[in-house]
């Protein structure tokens, strides 16, 4: 077995984008690692990992062999039909092959395949050594790297992510000899721009996160992310209070920083009047700091930055990190002043001038279509309609404030504050805001009633708009959102338990819209309540497969397309329950055999089983044993306990089976074929009352 000794490849650079930092370190270290095994060099990978700062990108690897193995191979010839003459002379053919292969044909050796024999040419090479293969792969991994826009710099040709200056490649003591984009390797890395503005001699590769640490810069990622957590933690119960830490706020610290430092910061107190969410959006998108919040969730005048340095005098650090969001939070609070000044309702009257679409009107138009849809859904979940119709007249209105002007995120969370300013109930006002749940994939839908009234009609009138004037997603373009509107609106109704009509409320969302999108007279059929209705169903075929749900239990359910999602729901449940029980299989294999058959059967099948025509004892106790499942479950399938209903037809099982193997369906008298054709429609339809279980058998 080849000597292993341990590999560092380091690239050194000018700040590279902070987002793409984690993309780029793996896509290097993954080509690295592909290209050795690629060329068959025997890795010791460990727990290696993706090494990286703001300025470098790193691979260091535990083991890696000093040369390939022996190298075979076998390049295959012209069958003997054509390599040899009649009396066994080569062809011009074989002569051709042989001296391409640099040897006599005669030294050829022979093999058979299923079309017969034929010459082969098979060699062993000593394998190359692994340095003077790193440099090519080396340029192949960072050709592959995902870099969209090269930078190129001084009179060079080449490009990368940002300008490179110094290249690091050592396998054991040893530099490898290699040029990648203008650099000569060397063993000369670089500390801290700062605090160790200088080289670091590395002797090995296994000094590098040592030397590296000596010199001020943490290479690995998840130790800077376990060092900043734990420094802003504890800065913010320096302050009496808890920091707000969300990850993607962390992750670009992380990337930002070779050596981070906590840095605690103040701001004036009379900011916090401003609504906690523009703040601490200014914080953390445009500074990267970090919000201090008090034990029950409310902003304090604490924050922490995370300084790239440790720094001989804090207090200045603070004073310009408290400078740089000033003016920000000094416009926020002139905006909020502004806009409580004018009032949330008086908002309103600037939305009749904003169009929406072309076709659907203003956005005051829609903002009325949405108040009749709330005053539909409330009372069937509850809600009081009158507070409903309130919060629908008044969830748009913040689009119009200077607040949401400035920062947009803020949709809804300033329509609640204003709202409460200007005495509205805190019901309405929550509404106002929760309308918007889910914002996100993977948010919480709204928790108030009122809110998910809202989140419903609003966007049950996107939908409806969007289908009805010809916006319907193509490919990947979705201008207004139509597919994550359509799982916001399924998911709020299946979660919050509302057994509404989806068919019904698509047709109410419809029938609101403009007359330019009405379908025309001469239509007597618009199939866009359906298209609708299917589209919102389809959305949650992803939904339930992240939560496990195979393919085969909701298409079993989607077949039936149930009125309402959360008997949907319901009936998925009850299909998981019942796929798990000894009989599934050959019931599901059952119902669609019973399928199969009453698809194919000529002519009307009659509407109930004659039981003078039960010819054969297994015909009679199937037609006696279905009667019973029938009455057993007619009053769970009313109350729609679909587990009881799918547990009792279960036990048809044997009656099944027995007349599946002793009865012929089709026989010739037309009287019996009919008959038993009626029995398995009735043990059909009923299998199929919870959901279509033929899907169920492979």
């Amino acid at each position: 077995m080849s000597t292993m000794l341990p590999l560092l490849i380091e690239l050194g650079t000018e700040e590279l984008p902070v987002k793409a930092l984690p993309g780029l370190a793996q896509a290097f270290f993954d080509g690295v690692v592909g290209g050795l095994a690629k060329r068959g060099v025997a890795i010791e990978r460990g727990d290696a990992k993706p090494l990286s700062t703001p300025r470098r990108l790193a691979v260091l690897l535990p083991g890696v062999a000093v040369e390939q193995p022996e190298q075979h191979s076998e390049v295959l010839g012209p069958y003997l039909n054509i390599a040899l003459d009649a009396e066994g002379q080569p062809t011009k053919a074989l002569q051709g092959f042989a001296a391409k292969a640099g040897i006599d044909w005669s030294a050829l050796e022979r093999t058979s395949d299923a079309k017969g024999e034929r010459f082969v040419h098979r060699s062993t090479t000593p394998g190359a050594r692994t340095a003077a293969l790193l440099p090519e792969i080396l340029r192949e991994a960072i050709a592959a790297m995902p870099i969209p826009k090269p930078m190129r710099w001084g009179s060079h040709a080449y490009g990368f992510a940002r300008p490179v200056h110094w290249l690091v490649l050592l396998h054991g003591t040893e530099i490898i000899e290699a040029e990648v984009l203008g650099l000569k390797a060397d063993r000369m890395s670089r500390g801290h721009r700062f605090m160790h503005d200088k080289t670091v001699w590395l002797s090995s590769p296994e000094d590098y996160i040592s030397s590296l640490q000596a010199a001020f810069v943490l290479v690995d990622a998840d130790v800077r992310r376990a060092r900043i957590v734990e420094q802003v933690n504890a800065a913010a119960a320096t302050a009496g209070g808890q920091a707000r830490i969300t990850e993607d706020n962390l992750q670009q610290v992380v990337n930002l920083v070779e050596w981070p430092a906590p840095v605690l910061c103040s701001f004036e107190r009379e900011f916090l009047a401003v609504p906690q969410e523009a703040l601490i959006e200014t914080m953390e998108i445009n500074q990267k700091f970090f919000p201090v919040l008090d034990a029950g969730g409310k902003l304090t005048e604490k924050f922490i930055g995370i300084a790239n340095i440790e720094s001989k005098d804090v207090n200045e650090v603070s004073k310009g990190y408290e400078r740089v969001i000033r003016p920000r939070f000094s416009d926020a609070k002139f905006f909020f002043d502004e806009d409580l000044k004018q009032g949330l309702e008086s908002m309103g009257d600037g939305l009749k001038t904003v169009t929406y679409q072309a076709k659907l009107g203003s956005v005051a138009d829609k903002v009325g279509r949405v108040v009749a849809l709330a005053g539909v859904i409330a009372p069937q979940v509850g809600a009081d309609p009158v507070l409903a119709k309130r919060a629908a007249l008044l969830a748009k209105n913040d689009l119009q404030s200077r607040m949401v002007n400035e920062f947009p995120e803020l949709q809804g969370i300033a329509g609640r504050h204003y709202a409460l300013t200007g005495g509205e109930s805190p019901e309405v006002a929550l509404a106002i805001d929760e309308a918007y749940q889910p914002r996100f994939g993977g948010d919480d839908i709204a928790l108030s009633a009122l809110g998910k009234v809202l989140a419903i009609a609003e966007r049950l009138d996107t939908l409806a708009g969007g289908f009805a004037a010809g916006l319907k997603p193509t490919g990947n373009k979705d201008p207004f959102a139509l597919r994550r509107n359509a799982l916001g609106l399924a998911r709020t109704i299946i979660e919050s338990g509302f057994d509404l009509d989806l068919r019904a409320l698509v047709d109410s969302a419809l029938a609101g819209l403009p007359a330019a999108v009405q379908p025309s007279a001469e239509r007597k059929t618009d199939a866009l309540p359906q298209e609708l209705y299917d589209f919102i169903l389809d959305r949650l075929r992803g939904y339930y497969a992240d939560k496990g749900v195979p393919a085969t239990h909701f298409n079993a359910v989607a077949e039936l397309k149930p009125a309402s999602l959360y008997d949907l729901d319901r009936r998925i449940d009850a299909i998981g329950i019942f796929a798990a029980l000894p009989e599934a299989d050959a019931l599901a294999a059952a119902n669609k055999r019973i399928r199969n058959i009453l698809r194919k059967a000529e002519g009307d099948i009659p509407g109930m089983v004659d039981p003078a025509l039960l010819a054969e004892p297994a015909e009679s106790e199937l037609a006696e044993a279905v009667e019973a499942a029938i009455d057993d479950s007619n009053a769970s399938l009313h109350h729609k306990d679909y587990v009881s209903v799918l547990n009792r037809l279960a036990r048809l099982r044997p009656q099944v089976d027995a007349f599946f193997d002793a009865v012929m369906v089709n026989a010739e008298d037309p009287a019996l074929r009919g008959n038993r054709l009626a029995l398995l429609k009735r043990l059909g339809d009923r299998l199929g009352s919870v959901a279509a279980i033929e899907h169920l058998s492979s």
